[in-house]
């Protein structure tokens, strides 16, 4: 049996056109997901290893953190540690100063001169005692100025008292202890005005908070 093609010859074309269409847009469409996927693939992969690098930069900082505290505990160690040496040595030069102002003050002591009380304050000095006359507190505040140590001699007060019923100076007299002075400055051999030459009688010793009387 013969068979008879009745449709128009352009239908067929049309038909054939939009075959193809279909065809072609069904291929683009895969395309188009195989694309999106893959970028889905690419971008979680790229995601995964940013997480990876952060979680890594997140160690190393928690390890940073960790030495940074480390340091700053050995930092508080070595200061607290260099305060300690500080207060060492400033104890040290102080019971050295001490040592050389009482050495000085035996040294420039006059005779006729007597000290009762004797107080430091850092640099400065207050001497508090007895003289027999005017004239050995200036004999007294010469020497201060002559020392290697002491310096700045000013007299504060100055009053006519009695004690075991003489008639003696009372005093106040302040100056300053030299701290720059170096030690071999003082020349041992050496006896200020006023002190007694050697084979004479030795001149009374000052002490701290000692009270004594006129000779």
């Amino acid at each position: 049996m013969v068979r008879i093609n009745l449709l128009p010859h352009r239908e067929q074309k049309r038909q054939a056109r939009q075959r193809q269409f279909v065809s072609l847009a069904v291929g683009l469409a895969i395309l188009g997901i195989a694309i999106v996927g893959l970028g889905h693939v690419v971008i979680a992969a790229r995601i995964d290893n940013q997480n990876n690098r952060n979680n890594l930069l997140k160690t190393e900082i928690a390890k940073l953190d960790e030495q940074i505290k480390e340091i700053d505990r050995l930092r508080d160690q070595t200061q607290a540690l260099l305060a300690r040496k500080q207060v060492v040595e400033t104890l040290q030069a102080n019971r050295t100063e001490a040592v050389h102002l009482l050495d000085q003050l035996v040294r420039q002591l006059p005779d006729g001169v007597y000290l009762r009380t004797v107080r430091q304050n850092g640099a400065r000095v207050t001497l508090i005692g007895y003289a027999q006359s005017n004239a050995r507190v200036s004999t007294l505040m010469r020497n201060i100025e002559s020392s290697p140590w002491l310096g700045s001699p000013e007299l504060v007060e100055i009053r006519s008292v009695a004690v075991d019923k003489q008639k003696v100076n009372e005093f106040t007299l302040a100056m300053q202890v030299k701290r720059a002075a170096a030690a071999g400055d003082a020349k041992p051999g050496t006896m200020p005005p006023g002190k007694a030459p050697p084979g004479k009688a030795p001149p009374k010793s000052a002490s701290s908070s000692a009270k004594d009387g006129p000779a």
